[in-house]
C-alpha cells in the first residue's frame, strides 16, 4: 500500500512538473553560453528596440532593473557612468524593467517617489538623465520569462554573436558611497573588450525580488488587512499642537489640518493614506488633525473610518481657530488644508496651502536625510 501511494504521489508530481514545472522553477535564468532571446518593448524615449536595435554593437549589456527598488536605486548613477565609460568602445547597455506594476504593494513602495508604471518610468529616466534606453516589460513580463532575471539589478552580457558570457550582479557594494572590492560588470566587459574569456561568469544578486504578475494576490490580502486596522480620533489642545510641531518622536512627521466640511480637503485625504502606507515601515508618521468643531467627533470619526485612517488622528478642542492656526504653524494664513512635513527637532521642510501635489511631496519625503533612497 505504501509503494502505492508513493508510486501515485511520484506520477502526480512528474505529471504536474510537466504542465507547471517544479516549484521554484517557473523563472529559469539564462545559463552562459546561451543566446539572447529576442524581445520587442517599448522605451521611455517613445521608440521600440529589440535585439536588432543594437546589431552593430560588439557588446550588448542588458540591465534588468526598475525604479522603486532602493538597491536599483543605489545603481543607477554606476549604470550611468559604465554607460558613459564604454559608448566609444561599441559597447551597448539597455535596461529594462520585469515588474508587474500592479502586483507591488505599496509597502514595498516604502524608498521610493515612483512606482514601476511605465509612465513613472519615463519620469525617472528624465529626472536622472538616463543615457541609455530603459524599456517596459511590465505587462507581458515576457522578456523577463525568457531571461529570468531573479532580483534587480541584474546584469546579462552578451558577446558579439549574442551569446550570453556573464550574467550577475554590477559589483558587491550597494551604497553609491561604499568602495567595490569587485567589479564582475566591469570585469566581464573589460575582458571581452580584450577578447580573453570573463574571469566570473555568474555570480548571486542582490536586491529586490522580481515582482511576477502571480503576486498580484498578495495586494488584496494586503488591502483585506488595512481595512482590518482599527481608526480613532482623540482630541488634542494648543499645547499638544505645539509639542506635536516640536517633533521630538526622532521620525520625519507629516501633519495635514482638514474638516469634514471641506471638499478640497476630503479629495486629498486617499492620498495622504497612500503616502502613509508607503512609508510608516520607515522612520515617518502621518497625523491628521481636523478642525471640525469639538462637537463634531463622531462624524469626524465616521469619515476617518470611512479612509481606513489607521494613522494618528486629532480633532482641536478648541473652537478658536486663530489658536490652531498658531500652534501650528504662524506662516499659515487659515486656509484649508494646509500640510506641513516636519523632520525630528522640529524644522518644517515643506509647507503647503490648499491640495496637495502628491507626487512632489513623496519626492521631498523619499529625499530628506532622516528616509533616503537606499538602506
Amino acid at each position: 500500500m505504501k509503494n502505492i501511494t508513493l508510486l501515485c504521489l511520484f506520477c502526480f508530481v512528474f505529471i504536474h512538473s510537466l504542465c507547471f514545472g517544479l516549484p521554484g522553477d517557473e523563472h529559469k535564468t539564462l545559463l552562459i553560453g546561451a543566446a539572447a532571446p529576442d524581445f520587442k518593448l517599448p522605451g521611455t524615449d517613445g521608440k521600440t528596440y529589440s535585439l536588432s536595435s543594437f546589431k552593430n554593437a560588439n557588446i550588448l549589456v542588458i540591465i534588468f532593473t526598475c525604479n522603486h527598488c532602493p538597491t536599483a536605486q543605489a545603481y543607477e548613477d554606476r549604470i550611468i557612468k559604465f554607460t558613459d565609460d564604454y559608448k566609444n568602445k561599441n559597447v551597448a547597455v539597455v535596461a529594462i524593467m520585469p515588474n508587474d506594476p500592479l502586483a507591488i504593494s505599496l509597502d514595498e513602495l516604502n524608498y521610493t517617489d515612483l512606482g514601476d508604471s511605465f509612465e513613472e518610468m519615463k519620469i525617472r529616466a528624465k529626472e536622472k538623465h538616463f543615457n541609455f534606453p530603459y524599456l517596459y516589460d511590465g505587462k507581458t513580463q515576457a522578456t523577463a520569462n525568457a531571461y529570468g532575471p531573479v532580483a534587480t539589478p541584474h546584469v546579462f552580457i552578451f558577446d558579439k554573436e549574442r551569446k550570453l558570457r556573464y550574467e550577475g550582479r554590477i559589483d558587491d557594494v550597494e551604497k553609491p558611497t561604499g568602495t567595490p572590492k569587485n567589479t564582475d560588470t566591469r570585469n566581464a566587459i573589460e575582458a571581452l573588450l580584450n577578447n580573453k574569456e570573463v574571469p566570473v561568469a555568474t555570480t548571486k544578486v542582490f536586491g529586490c525580488s522580481i515582482k511576477w504578475s502571480e503576486k498580484k494576490d498578495w495586494i488584496e490580502k494586503a488591502k483585506v488587512e488595512w481595512a482590518k486596522e482599527p481608526v480613532s480620533v482623540d482630541t488634542i489642545d494648543e499645547n499638544g499642537l505645539k509639542d506635536l510641531v516640536k517633533n521630538n518622536s526622532g521620525k520625519v512627521r507629516l501633519i495635514n489640518v482638514w474638516a469634514t466640511w471641506c471638499g478640497p480637503c476630503a479629495a486629498e485625504f486617499p492620498s495622504f493614506i497612500t503616502i502613509n502606507r508607503m512609508y510608516r515601515s520607515r522612520d515617518f508618521e502621518f497625523i491628521s488633525i481636523s478642525a471640525d468643531e469639538p462637537d463634531k467627533k463622531d462624524k469626524v470619526l465616521q469619515f476617518l473610518q470611512k479612509q481606513q485612517a489607521s494613522n494618528t488622528n486629532y480633532l482641536f478642542s478648541n473652537d478658536d481657530k486663530y489658536k490652531l492656526i498658531e500652534a501650528i504653524d504662524s506662516a499659515w494664513k487659515g486656509a484649508l488644508p494646509y500640510t506641513i512635513l516636519i523632520e525630528p527637532g522640529g524644522k518644517i521642510i515643506y509647507r503647503n496651502d490648499g491640495i496637495i501635489d502628491e507626487a512632489a511631496l513623496k519626492k521631498v519625503i523619499v529625499d530628506d536625510k532622516y528616509i533616503g533612497r537606499y538602506y
